[in-house]
């Protein structure tokens, strides 16, 4: 993402998975407020850990303090193994959090993931929740409704979805958010790759972060 941006590799069950990590402003010794995952859309359409709003994500939390890591999805880049429908790959999310809790063992978690990355992300998310462990926040931009089984979300989860996205109708979303009674930000004329448009990502999710 910048010059400062720190390549590794991990060893999943399929074998290496390639990682980024970012730190606060880019500085090495700073000392993060918290740490935050971030999942890229599908591997099988060109979805990366390079990809725009993945990295604007990884921005929005740099930030606001966290250390912010993304990880290239099975036979993506570096990373071995071949696309697992997001059940593979919520097991190397799992992973990736426990490597980097060897670094940053108490900082408060968050996740965020864009389009496929989304339901990686919830369904981690739940697994946490059931094992007893603490996620502070879900980001969720052009949540995988109607596309894979989203499971349910905490109440002070961030959506944020483009008015005109055709890949993952609104009203799909509207759908599964309803019986729950959570929020979406709707972005008017924003499709679902958020073109011209990706500060307003930044912009609300740091406007958001520290309420509810």
């Amino acid at each position: 993402m910048n010059a400062h941006t720190e390549h590794f590799l991990i060893t999943g069950a399929a074998g290496a998975l390639e990682c980024a990590l970012d730190l606060p402003d880019g500085d090495s010794f700073a000392a993060p407020r918290g740490l935050a995952l971030v999942a890229h859309p599908h591997p099988l359409y060109g979805g990366t850990m390079d990809n725009k709003v993945a990295q604007t994500l990884a921005r929005t939390f740099t930030g606001l303090g966290y250390a912010a890591v993304r990880m290239n999805f099975r036979g993506v880049g570096q990373s071995a193994g071949t696309h697992d429908a997001g059940i593979g790959e919520t097991d190397d999310m799992a992973t990736l959090l426990r490597h980097m809790r060897q670094r940053f063992p108490a900082l408060p978690l968050a996740l965020a993931g864009f389009s496929f990355g989304t339901f990686v992300q919830a369904r981690l998310q739940q697994r946490l929740m059931q094992e007893g462990a603490a996620v502070q926040r879900l980001v969720l931009i052009s949540a995988a409704a109607g596309k894979w089984a989203m499971p349910d979300i905490p109440a002070n989860t961030i959506l944020i979805h483009g008015e005109l996205d055709d890949t993952i109708p609104l009203s799909a979303v509207l759908d599964w958010l309803r019986p729950q009674d959570i929020p979406v930000t709707v972005i008017p004329g924003a499709d679902h790759f958020f073109h011209r448009r990706l500060h307003h990502i930044k912009q609300l999710v740091t406007g958001m972060w520290d309420t509810a």
